[in-house]
């Protein structure tokens, strides 16, 4: 590692700078980026009540850790991916093998509504299988970013909770 890598807790990472502007000083890591998911969970449950929110869910595209911050209003933007960039290895990839997940249950829920002759006759089916999907997989998310890492699923359980998502939307 050379000098020149910002290290959390030191320097422009220091732990109180972090807490300032609400990134955990011991992960490195913001719930702001929960936001980004959150917003397409708010819109997937107005789809029952409000099927036109289907245009918005459709709108609606992944996005890295970092194209989040750089796109938003955080006023540390620039920290929080410095931040990123400086946390443990290991949970950058829990959360992005989470996000992941996200990603891929909004994906599926919006080709269904892209696919059917009618969107609105569906809404509530696709709303309900991609929140109940989705939300514990923002839990999950929060929880890594707050540092409680659950230990990783053997890769059958994975597999086959992967094809338990992909199953909801065929």
């Amino acid at each position: 590692m050379s000098g020149d890598t910002p290290v959390l807790g030191v320097g422009p990472l220091a732990a109180d700078r972090l807490e300032t502007a609400n990134i955990n000083p011991s992960t490195g890591l913001a719930t702001d980026y929960l936001n980004h998911f959150n917003e397409v969970m708010m819109l997937l449950e107005m789809l029952p009540a409000m099927p036109d929110c289907s245009e918005d869910v459709l709108a609606w595209e992944p996005l890295s850790y970092e194209q989040h911050f750089m796109q938003s209003g955080f006023t540390e933007k620039q920290l929080a991916v410095m931040a990123y960039e400086a946390a443990p290895e290991e949970l950058r990839n829990e959360l992005l093998s989470v996000v992941g997940e996200i990603n891929h249950t909004v994906i599926l829920a919006q080709e269904a509504l892209m696919t059917s002759l009618n969107p609105a006759d569906i809404a509530a089916m696709v709303a309900e299988k991609a929140t109940s999907q989705i939300r514990p997989l923002i839990s999950q998310a929060s929880g890594i970013i707050h540092g409680h890492v659950t230990p990783t699923l053997e890769s059958k359980e994975g597999e086959a909770a992967q094809a338990e998502i992909d199953a909801l939307f065929a």
